[in-house]
Protein backbone atom coordinates (compact mmCIF):
# COMPACT_ATOMS: atom_id res chain seq x y z
CA UNK A 1 0.00 0.00 0.00
CA UNK A 2 1.34 3.68 -0.98
CA UNK A 3 1.60 5.66 2.46
CA UNK A 4 -1.78 7.96 2.84
CA UNK A 5 -1.48 11.42 3.55
CA UNK A 6 -2.73 10.81 6.77
CA UNK A 7 -1.06 8.76 9.46
CA UNK A 8 -3.24 7.29 12.72
CA UNK A 9 -0.92 6.56 15.03
CA UNK A 10 -1.93 3.59 17.14
CA UNK A 11 -1.72 3.44 21.02
CA UNK A 12 -4.41 1.17 21.47
CA UNK A 13 -7.94 2.66 21.39
CA UNK A 14 -10.97 0.70 20.79
CA UNK A 15 -11.71 4.03 18.62
CA UNK A 16 -8.35 3.81 16.45
CA UNK A 17 -10.43 2.47 13.38
CA UNK A 18 -13.10 4.77 13.75
CA UNK A 19 -10.47 8.13 13.16
CA UNK A 20 -9.54 5.84 9.86
CA UNK A 21 -13.21 5.35 8.55
CA UNK A 22 -14.54 8.92 9.46
CA UNK A 23 -10.94 10.58 7.50
CA UNK A 24 -12.09 8.39 4.56
CA UNK A 25 -15.61 9.19 4.79
CA UNK A 26 -14.22 12.61 4.63
CA UNK A 27 -12.60 12.08 1.41
CA UNK A 28 -8.87 11.90 3.01
CA UNK A 29 -6.91 8.71 2.15
CA UNK A 30 -5.55 7.27 6.00
CA UNK A 31 -4.19 4.36 7.81
CA UNK A 32 -3.25 3.04 11.01
CA UNK A 33 0.53 2.46 12.08
CA UNK A 34 2.54 1.01 14.85
CA UNK A 35 4.46 3.47 17.55
CA UNK A 36 7.42 1.43 15.84
CA UNK A 37 6.37 1.95 12.63
CA UNK A 38 5.77 5.27 12.87
CA UNK A 39 9.06 5.81 14.00
CA UNK A 40 10.97 3.96 11.49
CA UNK A 41 9.09 5.98 8.51
CA UNK A 42 10.51 9.25 10.59
CA UNK A 43 13.68 8.30 11.15
CA UNK A 44 13.82 7.10 7.02
CA UNK A 45 12.96 10.43 5.93
CA UNK A 46 9.48 9.89 4.99
CA UNK A 47 6.50 11.74 6.41
CA UNK A 48 2.59 12.33 6.24
CA UNK A 49 0.67 15.17 5.08
CA UNK A 50 -1.03 15.01 8.28
CA UNK A 51 -0.22 12.31 11.37
CA UNK A 52 -2.97 11.59 14.41
CA UNK A 53 -1.87 10.62 17.83
CA UNK A 54 -4.81 7.83 18.68
CA UNK A 55 -6.41 7.30 22.08
CA UNK A 56 -5.48 4.18 24.45
CA UNK A 57 -5.61 2.62 28.03
CA UNK A 58 -2.36 3.84 28.91
CA UNK A 59 -1.31 6.39 31.20
CA UNK A 60 1.14 9.21 30.42
CA UNK A 61 2.58 8.42 33.41
CA UNK A 62 3.89 4.72 32.54
CA UNK A 63 4.80 5.60 28.77
CA UNK A 64 8.78 6.40 28.72
CA UNK A 65 8.78 6.73 25.19
CA UNK A 66 10.20 9.58 23.59
CA UNK A 67 8.07 11.19 21.17
CA UNK A 68 10.51 13.91 19.92
CA UNK A 69 10.87 12.10 16.66
CA UNK A 70 7.18 13.80 15.86
CA UNK A 71 6.88 16.71 17.92
CA UNK A 72 10.14 18.39 16.54
CA UNK A 73 8.54 18.46 13.43
CA UNK A 74 7.60 21.87 13.19
CA UNK A 75 5.62 22.28 10.15
CA UNK A 76 3.83 18.98 10.60
CA UNK A 77 -0.07 19.37 11.13
CA UNK A 78 -0.60 17.02 14.56
CA UNK A 79 -4.24 15.66 15.83
CA UNK A 80 -3.67 14.40 19.62
CA UNK A 81 -6.99 12.39 20.47
CA UNK A 82 -7.79 12.00 24.37
CA UNK A 83 -4.39 9.90 24.99
CA UNK A 84 -2.45 11.51 21.86
CA UNK A 85 -3.46 15.19 23.62
CA UNK A 86 -2.37 13.97 26.90
CA UNK A 87 1.37 13.17 25.30
CA UNK A 88 1.24 16.06 23.42
CA UNK A 89 0.44 18.51 26.72
CA UNK A 90 3.30 16.28 28.77
CA UNK A 91 6.09 17.13 25.93
CA UNK A 92 5.37 21.02 25.42
CA UNK A 93 5.64 21.54 29.09
CA UNK A 94 1.95 21.56 30.68
CA UNK A 95 0.87 19.61 33.64
CA UNK A 96 -1.07 16.37 33.02
CA UNK A 97 -2.48 15.20 36.31
CA UNK A 98 -3.89 11.46 37.32
CA UNK A 99 -7.86 12.25 37.45
CA UNK A 100 -9.94 12.09 40.59
CA UNK A 101 -13.33 12.31 39.62
CA UNK A 102 -12.77 11.35 35.39
CA UNK A 103 -15.08 11.86 32.34
CA UNK A 104 -16.33 8.53 31.06
CA UNK A 105 -19.49 8.39 28.39
CA UNK A 106 -21.53 11.82 27.09
CA UNK A 107 -20.44 14.99 28.24
CA UNK A 108 -21.71 18.54 27.35
CA UNK A 109 -18.63 21.13 25.92
CA UNK A 110 -18.24 24.44 25.10
CA UNK A 111 -16.07 26.66 22.94
CA UNK A 112 -14.02 29.53 24.84
CA UNK A 113 -11.82 32.70 23.45
CA UNK A 114 -14.10 32.55 20.64
CA UNK A 115 -13.13 29.41 18.90
CA UNK A 116 -14.85 28.69 16.09
CA UNK A 117 -15.21 25.58 13.80
CA UNK A 118 -17.60 25.44 10.62
CA UNK A 119 -21.12 23.94 11.14
CA UNK A 120 -20.03 23.41 14.94
CA UNK A 121 -22.22 25.51 17.47
CA UNK A 122 -20.76 26.82 20.88
CA UNK A 123 -22.20 23.88 22.90
CA UNK A 124 -22.37 19.73 21.68
CA UNK A 125 -22.28 16.96 23.09
CA UNK A 126 -19.22 14.54 23.00
CA UNK A 127 -18.07 11.21 24.11
CA UNK A 128 -15.15 11.32 26.47
CA UNK A 129 -13.11 8.23 28.20
CA UNK A 130 -10.50 9.26 30.25
CA UNK A 131 -9.28 10.10 33.87
CA UNK A 132 -5.88 11.89 33.35
CA UNK A 133 -6.35 15.05 32.23
CA UNK A 134 -4.42 17.98 31.23
CA UNK A 135 -4.87 20.61 34.30
CA UNK A 136 -2.01 23.30 33.21
CA UNK A 137 -1.20 24.21 29.72
CA UNK A 138 1.67 24.04 27.76
CA UNK A 139 3.47 27.31 26.66
CA UNK A 140 2.21 28.47 23.37
CA UNK A 141 -1.31 26.91 23.50
CA UNK A 142 -4.65 27.98 23.97
CA UNK A 143 -7.73 26.66 25.71
CA UNK A 144 -10.56 26.35 22.49
CA UNK A 145 -13.15 24.55 24.52
CA UNK A 146 -13.61 22.87 27.75
CA UNK A 147 -15.83 20.33 29.30
CA UNK A 148 -19.25 21.27 31.92
CA UNK A 149 -17.07 20.86 34.92
CA UNK A 150 -14.04 23.27 33.86
CA UNK A 151 -11.83 20.25 32.83
CA UNK A 152 -9.90 21.21 29.24
CA UNK A 153 -11.84 19.47 26.01
CA UNK A 154 -9.48 20.97 23.51
CA UNK A 155 -6.07 23.22 22.73
CA UNK A 156 -4.81 24.61 20.02
CA UNK A 157 -1.57 26.11 19.44
CA UNK A 158 -0.78 29.27 18.68
CA UNK A 159 1.76 29.16 15.67
CA UNK A 160 2.20 25.24 14.69
CA UNK A 161 -0.57 23.26 13.03
CA UNK A 162 -1.39 21.06 16.13
CA UNK A 163 -4.87 20.64 17.76
CA UNK A 164 -5.58 18.81 20.67
CA UNK A 165 -9.13 16.95 21.20
CA UNK A 166 -9.79 15.70 24.84
CA UNK A 167 -12.86 13.79 23.79
CA UNK A 168 -12.90 11.19 20.76
CA UNK A 169 -14.78 12.89 17.53
CA UNK A 170 -14.29 9.16 15.93
CA UNK A 171 -17.58 7.98 17.63
CA UNK A 172 -21.11 8.47 16.51
CA UNK A 173 -21.84 9.65 19.98
CA UNK A 174 -20.11 12.39 19.71
CA UNK A 175 -22.19 15.34 17.81
CA UNK A 176 -20.80 17.49 15.46
CA UNK A 177 -17.40 14.72 15.29
CA UNK A 178 -16.69 14.64 11.56
CA UNK A 179 -17.12 18.02 11.45
CA UNK A 180 -14.36 18.96 14.15
CA UNK A 181 -12.38 16.47 12.28
CA UNK A 182 -12.83 18.40 9.13
CA UNK A 183 -11.29 21.08 10.88
CA UNK A 184 -8.23 19.67 11.43
CA UNK A 185 -7.71 18.12 8.48
CA UNK A 186 -8.95 21.57 6.10
CA UNK A 187 -8.15 24.18 8.28
CA UNK A 188 -5.50 23.31 10.16
CA UNK A 189 -3.56 20.72 7.61
CA UNK A 190 -4.73 22.21 4.79
CA UNK A 191 -5.71 18.76 3.44
CA UNK A 192 -6.99 18.00 -0.27
CA UNK A 193 -9.33 15.06 -1.12
CA UNK A 194 -7.79 12.31 -2.44
CA UNK A 195 -10.01 9.04 -1.46
CA UNK A 196 -13.04 8.03 -3.62
CA UNK A 197 -14.28 4.97 -5.13
CA UNK A 198 -12.65 5.37 -7.85
CA UNK A 199 -8.66 5.80 -6.61
CA UNK A 200 -10.03 2.79 -4.15
CA UNK A 201 -10.73 0.74 -7.56
CA UNK A 202 -7.73 1.55 -9.12
CA UNK A 203 -5.45 0.93 -5.77
CA UNK A 204 -7.11 -2.52 -5.37
CA UNK A 205 -6.49 -3.46 -9.20
CA UNK A 206 -3.10 -2.69 -8.72
CA UNK A 207 -2.39 -5.28 -6.09
CA UNK A 208 -3.42 -7.68 -8.20
CA UNK A 209 -1.59 -6.52 -12.01
CA UNK A 210 1.24 -8.40 -12.18
CA UNK A 211 0.12 -12.11 -12.11
CA UNK A 212 -1.63 -12.02 -15.14
CA UNK A 213 -0.01 -15.13 -16.02
CA UNK A 214 -0.87 -16.85 -12.82
CA UNK A 215 -3.34 -19.16 -11.70
CA UNK A 216 -5.21 -18.16 -9.20
CA UNK A 217 -7.75 -20.06 -6.85
CA UNK A 218 -10.63 -18.44 -5.42
CA UNK A 219 -12.14 -19.22 -1.91
CA UNK A 220 -15.50 -18.07 -2.70
CA UNK A 221 -18.48 -17.66 -0.81
CA UNK A 222 -20.86 -15.65 -3.14
CA UNK A 223 -20.76 -12.50 -0.44
CA UNK A 224 -19.90 -9.00 -0.79
CA UNK A 225 -15.99 -9.32 0.17
CA UNK A 226 -14.85 -12.31 -1.79
CA UNK A 227 -17.65 -11.32 -5.01
CA UNK A 228 -16.30 -7.91 -5.57
CA UNK A 229 -12.71 -9.62 -4.81
CA UNK A 230 -13.12 -12.04 -7.42
CA UNK A 231 -14.96 -9.20 -10.36
CA UNK A 232 -12.29 -6.70 -9.72
CA UNK A 233 -9.80 -9.61 -10.03
CA UNK A 234 -11.40 -11.47 -13.42
CA UNK A 235 -10.94 -8.02 -14.75
CA UNK A 236 -7.66 -7.97 -14.37
CA UNK A 237 -6.41 -11.83 -14.98
CA UNK A 238 -9.60 -12.94 -16.89
CA UNK A 239 -9.80 -16.75 -17.31
CA UNK A 240 -7.16 -17.60 -14.85
CA UNK A 241 -9.17 -16.98 -11.65
CA UNK A 242 -10.89 -19.86 -10.74
CA UNK A 243 -13.80 -19.44 -7.95
CA UNK A 244 -14.54 -22.58 -5.78
CA UNK A 245 -17.90 -22.46 -4.16
CA UNK A 246 -18.33 -24.98 -1.25
CA UNK A 247 -21.74 -26.52 -0.21
CA UNK A 248 -20.92 -27.68 3.07
CA UNK A 249 -24.35 -28.43 4.42
CA UNK A 250 -24.40 -25.11 6.27
CA UNK A 251 -25.90 -22.86 4.36
CA UNK A 252 -29.56 -21.01 3.74
CA UNK A 253 -31.44 -21.13 1.20
CA UNK A 254 -31.19 -17.85 0.22
CA UNK A 255 -27.13 -18.77 -0.54
CA UNK A 256 -28.05 -21.31 -2.93
CA UNK A 257 -29.97 -19.16 -5.02
CA UNK A 258 -27.52 -16.51 -5.13
CA UNK A 259 -24.74 -18.60 -6.41
CA UNK A 260 -26.93 -19.84 -9.23
CA UNK A 261 -27.55 -16.51 -10.24
CA UNK A 262 -23.91 -15.35 -10.31
CA UNK A 263 -23.33 -18.51 -12.40
CA UNK A 264 -25.56 -16.86 -14.69
CA UNK A 265 -25.30 -13.27 -14.94
CA UNK A 266 -21.51 -12.82 -14.15
CA UNK A 267 -18.64 -13.60 -16.10
CA UNK A 268 -16.75 -15.59 -13.63
CA UNK A 269 -16.26 -19.44 -13.56
CA UNK A 270 -17.67 -20.81 -10.73
CA UNK A 271 -17.50 -24.49 -9.30
CA UNK A 272 -19.77 -25.82 -6.42
CA UNK A 273 -18.17 -28.04 -4.43
CA UNK A 274 -20.53 -30.30 -2.58
CA UNK A 275 -19.45 -32.00 0.23
CA UNK A 276 -22.02 -31.32 3.13
CA UNK A 277 -21.40 -35.34 4.33
CA UNK A 278 -17.81 -34.22 4.66
CA UNK A 279 -18.38 -31.54 7.51
CA UNK A 280 -21.29 -32.56 9.04
CA UNK A 281 -19.44 -36.28 9.95
CA UNK A 282 -16.32 -34.37 11.72
CA UNK A 283 -18.95 -32.17 13.23
CA UNK A 284 -21.16 -34.87 14.76
CA UNK A 285 -20.90 -35.15 18.53
CA UNK A 286 -19.02 -31.80 18.75
CA UNK A 287 -20.59 -28.46 20.82
CA UNK A 288 -18.00 -26.25 21.70
CA UNK A 289 -18.21 -23.22 19.34
CA UNK A 290 -15.01 -22.50 19.02
CA UNK A 291 -14.06 -26.54 18.05
CA UNK A 292 -16.89 -26.09 15.16
CA UNK A 293 -14.97 -23.29 13.96
CA UNK A 294 -11.61 -24.63 13.95
CA UNK A 295 -13.20 -27.96 12.41
CA UNK A 296 -15.00 -26.30 9.82
CA UNK A 297 -11.63 -23.86 9.18
CA UNK A 298 -9.75 -27.02 8.61
CA UNK A 299 -12.15 -28.98 6.76
CA UNK A 300 -12.17 -26.28 3.85
CA UNK A 301 -8.45 -26.53 3.77
CA UNK A 302 -8.99 -30.14 3.29
CA UNK A 303 -11.83 -29.63 0.22
CA UNK A 304 -9.51 -26.70 -1.12
CA UNK A 305 -6.56 -28.97 -0.63
CA UNK A 306 -7.87 -31.64 -2.54
CA UNK A 307 -9.38 -29.79 -5.59
CA UNK A 308 -6.09 -28.28 -5.73
CA UNK A 309 -4.16 -31.88 -6.31
CA UNK A 310 -7.63 -32.40 -9.00
CA UNK A 311 -6.64 -29.48 -10.88
CA UNK A 312 -3.26 -30.36 -11.16
CA UNK A 313 -3.38 -34.33 -11.64
CA UNK A 314 -6.44 -33.86 -14.06
CA UNK A 315 -6.32 -30.71 -16.02
CA UNK A 316 -2.29 -29.79 -15.73
CA UNK A 317 -3.77 -26.48 -13.94
CA UNK A 318 -1.11 -25.12 -11.21
CA UNK A 319 -2.11 -22.70 -8.66
CA UNK A 320 0.39 -19.78 -7.98
CA UNK A 321 -2.04 -17.65 -6.00
CA UNK A 322 -5.05 -18.34 -3.53
CA UNK A 323 -7.47 -15.16 -3.60
CA UNK A 324 -9.03 -13.67 -0.20
CA UNK A 325 -11.28 -10.94 0.15
CA UNK A 326 -9.65 -9.85 3.49
CA UNK A 327 -10.66 -6.40 4.50
CA UNK A 328 -8.53 -4.07 6.43
CA UNK A 329 -10.05 -4.64 10.12
CA UNK A 330 -8.81 -8.18 9.88
CA UNK A 331 -5.16 -6.66 9.21
CA UNK A 332 -5.17 -4.09 11.83
CA UNK A 333 -7.02 -6.53 14.50
CA UNK A 334 -3.92 -9.28 13.80
CA UNK A 335 -1.39 -6.09 14.80
CA UNK A 336 -0.98 -4.87 18.69
CA UNK A 337 -0.56 -1.24 18.37
CA UNK A 338 2.57 -1.42 20.72
CA UNK A 339 4.55 -4.26 19.19
CA UNK A 340 4.43 -4.70 15.93
CA UNK A 341 3.30 -8.15 15.00
CA UNK A 342 2.25 -8.79 18.24
CA UNK A 343 -1.30 -10.84 18.10
CA UNK A 344 -4.52 -9.40 19.41
CA UNK A 345 -6.47 -11.35 21.90
CA UNK A 346 -8.92 -13.98 20.28
CA UNK A 347 -12.47 -13.64 21.00
CA UNK A 348 -13.47 -16.04 18.71
CA UNK A 349 -11.74 -17.78 15.35
CA UNK A 350 -12.05 -15.89 12.05
CA UNK A 351 -13.06 -18.07 9.52
CA UNK A 352 -11.11 -18.46 6.34
CA UNK A 353 -8.20 -20.82 4.93
CA UNK A 354 -5.57 -19.39 5.98
CA UNK A 355 -3.77 -22.36 6.56
CA UNK A 356 -4.21 -23.18 2.73
CA UNK A 357 -1.18 -21.39 1.96
CA UNK A 358 1.56 -22.88 3.86
CA UNK A 359 0.46 -26.30 3.04
CA UNK A 360 0.15 -25.69 -0.67
CA UNK A 361 2.84 -23.30 -1.21
CA UNK A 362 0.34 -20.57 -2.61
CA UNK A 363 1.00 -17.36 -2.60
CA UNK A 364 -1.88 -14.83 -0.68
CA UNK A 365 -3.72 -12.40 -2.84
CA UNK A 366 -5.91 -9.78 -1.05
CA UNK A 367 -7.04 -6.75 -2.98
CA UNK A 368 -9.47 -5.44 -0.28
CA UNK A 369 -7.19 -6.02 2.18
CA UNK A 370 -6.39 -1.58 3.05
CA UNK A 371 -10.83 -1.25 2.65
CA UNK A 372 -13.80 -1.52 4.95
CA UNK A 373 -16.75 -3.02 4.01
CA UNK A 374 -18.83 0.13 2.97
CA UNK A 375 -15.82 1.27 0.67
CA UNK A 376 -16.00 -2.45 -0.39
CA UNK A 377 -19.64 -2.10 -1.21
CA UNK A 378 -18.74 1.34 -3.18
CA UNK A 379 -16.08 -0.16 -5.59
CA UNK A 380 -18.72 -3.38 -5.91
CA UNK A 381 -21.37 -0.81 -7.42
CA UNK A 382 -18.25 0.97 -9.60
CA UNK A 383 -17.23 -2.03 -11.19
CA UNK A 384 -21.25 -2.71 -12.10
CA UNK A 385 -22.01 -5.21 -10.00
CA UNK A 386 -25.82 -5.27 -8.73
CA UNK A 387 -26.68 -3.07 -5.55
CA UNK A 388 -28.86 -5.92 -4.17
CA UNK A 389 -25.28 -8.15 -4.70
CA UNK A 390 -23.32 -5.94 -2.68
CA UNK A 391 -25.38 -4.80 -0.24
CA UNK A 392 -26.44 -8.45 0.93
CA UNK A 393 -25.86 -8.97 4.96
CA UNK A 394 -22.86 -10.87 6.03
CA UNK A 395 -22.67 -14.50 6.29
CA UNK A 396 -20.11 -16.35 8.16
CA UNK A 397 -17.52 -18.90 6.94
CA UNK A 398 -19.32 -21.40 9.10
CA UNK A 399 -22.64 -20.67 8.27
CA UNK A 400 -25.18 -22.09 10.10
CA UNK A 401 -22.70 -24.10 11.99
CA UNK A 402 -22.22 -21.62 14.48
CA UNK A 403 -26.14 -20.74 14.63
CA UNK A 404 -26.87 -24.10 16.22
CA UNK A 405 -26.12 -23.59 19.33
CA UNK A 406 -24.48 -26.66 20.61
CA UNK A 407 -24.44 -30.08 18.30
CA UNK A 408 -24.90 -29.41 14.75
CA UNK A 409 -27.09 -32.39 12.95
CA UNK A 410 -29.64 -32.47 10.17
CA UNK A 411 -32.60 -31.68 12.26
CA UNK A 412 -31.40 -28.53 13.29
CA UNK A 413 -29.54 -27.12 10.83
CA UNK A 414 -33.51 -27.90 9.18
CA UNK A 415 -34.73 -25.65 11.47
CA UNK A 416 -32.09 -22.49 10.95
CA UNK A 417 -32.91 -23.32 7.48
CA UNK A 418 -36.72 -22.42 7.53
CA UNK A 419 -37.11 -20.05 10.12
CA UNK A 420 -33.85 -18.30 8.53
CA UNK A 421 -35.61 -18.12 4.87
CA UNK A 422 -39.15 -17.24 6.23
CA UNK A 423 -37.08 -13.99 8.04
CA UNK A 424 -35.14 -13.28 4.95
CA UNK A 425 -39.34 -13.93 3.16
CA UNK A 426 -40.75 -10.98 5.65
CA UNK A 427 -37.26 -8.33 5.43
CA UNK A 428 -37.81 -8.62 1.47
CA UNK A 429 -42.27 -8.41 1.64
CA UNK A 430 -41.90 -5.56 3.91
CA UNK A 431 -39.17 -3.69 2.59
CA UNK A 432 -37.09 -3.70 5.46
CA UNK A 433 -33.99 -5.81 4.47
CA UNK A 434 -31.83 -2.53 4.01
CA UNK A 435 -33.55 -0.87 7.14
CA UNK A 436 -30.91 -3.65 9.20
CA UNK A 437 -27.46 -4.74 8.84
CA UNK A 438 -27.33 -8.30 9.53
CA UNK A 439 -30.34 -10.60 9.97
CA UNK A 440 -30.36 -13.85 11.19
CA UNK A 441 -31.90 -16.74 13.70
CA UNK A 442 -30.21 -18.84 15.97
CA UNK A 443 -31.52 -22.27 17.62
CA UNK A 444 -31.18 -21.86 21.16
CA UNK A 445 -29.65 -25.43 23.10
CA UNK A 446 -33.31 -25.09 25.49
CA UNK A 447 -36.60 -26.54 25.11
CA UNK A 448 -40.35 -24.80 26.15
CA UNK A 449 -43.43 -25.88 26.95
CA UNK A 450 -45.97 -24.44 24.62
CA UNK A 451 -49.50 -25.73 23.39
CA UNK A 452 -50.19 -26.64 19.69
CA UNK A 453 -53.75 -27.99 18.30
CA UNK A 454 -54.71 -28.04 21.68
CA UNK A 455 -52.11 -30.52 22.95
CA UNK A 456 -48.63 -29.56 24.81
CA UNK A 457 -45.91 -29.28 23.23
CA UNK A 458 -42.38 -29.61 24.33
CA UNK A 459 -40.07 -28.04 22.17
CA UNK A 460 -37.06 -25.94 21.02
CA UNK A 461 -36.94 -21.82 20.72
CA UNK A 462 -35.56 -19.90 17.71
CA UNK A 463 -33.80 -16.73 18.29
CA UNK A 464 -34.07 -13.53 15.51
CA UNK A 465 -31.01 -11.28 15.94
CA UNK A 466 -31.26 -7.80 13.61
CA UNK A 467 -28.42 -5.52 13.88
CA UNK A 468 -27.58 -2.22 12.76
CA UNK A 469 -23.50 -1.66 11.72
CA UNK A 470 -21.45 -0.03 8.82
CA UNK A 471 -18.08 -2.61 9.62
CA UNK A 472 -19.33 -5.22 12.33
CA UNK A 473 -16.40 -3.82 14.78
CA UNK A 474 -20.11 -2.49 16.96
CA UNK A 475 -23.69 -2.85 16.40
CA UNK A 476 -27.09 -2.12 18.06
CA UNK A 477 -29.78 -4.18 17.63
CA UNK A 478 -32.41 -2.63 15.39
CA UNK A 479 -35.76 -1.83 16.68
CA UNK A 480 -37.72 -3.50 14.26
CA UNK A 481 -42.30 -2.70 13.94
CA UNK A 482 -43.75 -5.00 16.22
CA UNK A 483 -46.16 -5.65 13.48
CA UNK A 484 -43.52 -7.13 11.52
CA UNK A 485 -41.94 -9.42 14.60
CA UNK A 486 -45.23 -10.56 15.07
CA UNK A 487 -45.63 -11.99 11.74
CA UNK A 488 -42.41 -13.57 11.89
CA UNK A 489 -42.80 -15.03 15.07
CA UNK A 490 -46.23 -16.71 13.93
CA UNK A 491 -44.69 -17.83 10.93
CA UNK A 492 -42.10 -19.73 12.77
CA UNK A 493 -44.16 -21.59 15.34
CA UNK A 494 -46.43 -22.74 12.84
CA UNK A 495 -44.65 -23.63 9.47
CA UNK A 496 -40.84 -24.56 11.37
CA UNK A 497 -41.76 -28.21 12.96
CA UNK A 498 -39.83 -28.33 16.25
CA UNK A 499 -40.35 -24.99 17.29
CA UNK A 500 -42.64 -23.70 19.57
CA UNK A 501 -41.15 -19.89 20.66
CA UNK A 502 -39.44 -17.06 19.34
CA UNK A 503 -37.24 -14.60 21.21
CA UNK A 504 -35.79 -11.28 19.49
CA UNK A 505 -32.05 -10.38 20.74
CA UNK A 506 -31.90 -6.96 21.92
CA UNK A 507 -28.35 -6.87 22.67
CA UNK A 508 -25.59 -4.47 21.26
CA UNK A 509 -21.84 -5.20 20.48
CA UNK A 510 -20.05 -4.89 22.71
CA UNK A 511 -20.89 -6.72 25.31
CA UNK A 512 -22.52 -9.30 22.55
CA UNK A 513 -21.13 -10.28 19.57
CA UNK A 514 -23.67 -10.49 16.44
CA UNK A 515 -23.26 -14.16 15.95
CA UNK A 516 -23.84 -16.05 19.12
CA UNK A 517 -21.38 -18.46 18.80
Amino acid sequence: MSLRQIWIVDFGSQYTQLITRKSRELGFSSEIITVKKARELFESGKKPKALVLSGGPQSVFEDKNDYSFVFDNTDLPILGVCYGMQLMGKYFGGVVEKGTIGEYGHAKIHTTNKFQMNNVPDEVNVWMSHSDHISELPKDFTLVMESHNSLVAAIKHNTRPIFGLQFHPEVEHSEHGKDILNYFFEDIAGLEQDWSASEMLDEAKELVRGVEKSKVLCAFSGGVDSLVAAQLSHEVIGDNLYCFFVDHGLLRPQDYGHIETLRRETDLNIEIVTVKDDFLSKLEGVDDPEKKRKIIGNTFIEVFEKKVHEYEENHGIKFDYLLQGTLYPDVIESISPHEEDGQSVTIKSHHNVGGLPERMKLKLLEPLRYLFKDEVRAIGEKLGLKHHWVHRHPFPGPGIGIRVLGEVTDERIRKVQESDQILFEELTESNLYSSTWQALTVLLPVKTVGVKGDARAYEEVICLRMVNSSDGMTATWTDMPHEFLSKVSSRITNEVAGVTRVVYDITSKPPGTIEWE
